[in-house]
């Protein structure tokens, strides 16, 4: 199978393919580009990790419809940046639509319409499922729908990878998207007719997700019925993206134009603690403790309770509450969800407690809170030399990534579907 990675980072849905079935996946191209630096670092920390590819390091806008022509994948993967997907007018000849300038969710339909490929595998926030807040669902239904026009089904399921045996408390919605030519759709179709009122099941027992992260197969929960919503995108994108009125629930299906979604709740698995993936104290450099008094003080400060007066740029006096959290973090427990700024003086950074001290965590511990090995963003590639990467840049490499555990076990299913 054939790979295409999109928006690739440092290799995260790479690396959980590959640990899924490295016979079976393989990556041929991949795209990474940073808009908001000199320094493409991520791409860098790729290039080193991964040289037998076709690495492109530009804009995803300007990838050419003739090199997406030539990319022959059967799978595209990618967890793409969330923005506004409403649909700014029609457009000839583009399935009648022209997304915002700068909208790169149109750049990954592009991509679909000059390769077809059989599978995609996307990740993103799971707000999405309730964007934009004047038009709740708005930006899913039009995504939908646009994979509907090309004659795709769509699976999402938010999944938190700590409920799945994850080490950290990371929510993002998945989506498995299919093209409905495939052995898989075929099997979908015959089983329920098409008939989209009876595809609870699917969401239940015959979905990909359902397979592999299994909610309670229940008609209640706590004592009322599942919240549940059928509906139907009605019109073209542009349609849709004015007028649509409706919600998705945490898990759902698409089938030719129908949807199903519902409120469920996961089977967990037993939880694996913070403590479990933590460095011992002799394996931590001293640059990781906190000796400096004023900074314990900042953090106690910043992960209290608080009520603050501020005021407005317009003179406006109003208080702001915060509720306190622990004053540092179990090792008993799941990691919390690691930010971008992980490693400053803030209050989402991990601070655990050792016989040495308190101490922030090092980038081996986040890089293992998202399941990649040991130094994986240790090094990066610059003009063909290993270059050394900066503890801050491994931070927010590893903010920005995903659990790769999770790609893993889509990978696994996937791959029994592939024999149905």
């Amino acid at each position: 199978m054939k790979v295409l990675e999109l928006f690739a980072g440092v290799g995260g849905f790479r690396v959980g393919l590959e640990r899924a079935n490295a016979g079976l996946y393989k990556t041929m191209w991949a795209n990474q580009w940073e808009p908001a630096t000199k320094a493409q670092d991520a791409f860098g920390v790729y290039q080193y990790r991964f040289s037998d590819s076709m690495n492109l390091n530009i804009s995803i806008e300007n990838i050419a419809d003739e090199m997406f022509e030539q990319m022959d994948a059967d799978i595209i993967v990618g967890g793409f940046p969330c923005q506004d997907y409403s649909v700014a007018r029609s457009k000839k000849n583009e399935m009648g639509l022209e997304g915002k300038k700068g909208v790169l969710f149109w750049e990954i339909i592009r991509a679909v319409q000059k390769i077809q490929p059989q599978y995609l595998i996307l990740e993103n926030v799971d707000r999405l499922l309730k964007s934009p807040s004047k038009q709740r669902g708005r930006d899913f239904a039009v995504m939908l729908a646009a994979f509907d026009a090309l004659n795709y089904s769509v699976e999402w399921r938010v999944i938190n990878a700590a409920e799945y045996g994850g080490v950290q408390r990371r929510r993002r919605v998945f989506f498995f998207v299919y093209h409905n030519t495939t052995p898989f759709s075929h099997w979908i179709d015959k089983k329920y007719n098409k008939n989209n009122e009876e595809l609870d099941g699917y969401i239940f027992h015959d979905g990909l997700f359902a397979r592999q992260f299994k909610v309670l197969n229940q008609a209640k929960r706590d004592g009322k019925r599942a919240r549940q919503i059928c509906g139907e995108l009605k019109g073209d994108v542009v349609d849709i993206s004015k007028h649509f009125s409706g919600r998705f629930w945490n898990s759902g299906v698409m089938r030719h134009g129908k949807y199903v979604t519902i409120d469920t709740q996961p089977i967990q698995h037993l939880p694996r603690t913070l403590g479990s993936i933590l460095q011992s104290d002799g394996q931590v450099a001293e640059k990781y403790y906190i000796v400096d008094k004023g900074k314990l003080e900042k953090f106690e400060f910043l992960r209290g309770p608080k009520k603050i007066m501020r005021t407005t740029s317009e003179g406006h006096e109003w208080l702001y509450s915060e509720g306190g959290m622990s004053p540092y973090d179990s090792a008993d427990l799941p990691g919390r969800t690691m930010l971008t700024s992980e490693g400053t003086v803030n209050r989402s950074t991990h601070l655990v407690k050792t016989e040495r001290g308190y101490r922030l965590l090092t980038p081996v511990e986040c890089e293992r809170l998202n399941g990649f090995p040991d130094d994986w963003t240790k090094f990066k590639l610059v003009d063909g030399e290993s270059v050394e990467v900066r503890d801050r840049l491994r931070y927010f490499f590893m903010g920005n990534a995903l659990v790769t555990d999770i790609i893993e076990r889509i990978g696994v299913e996937l791959e029994k579907l592939l024999t149905i």
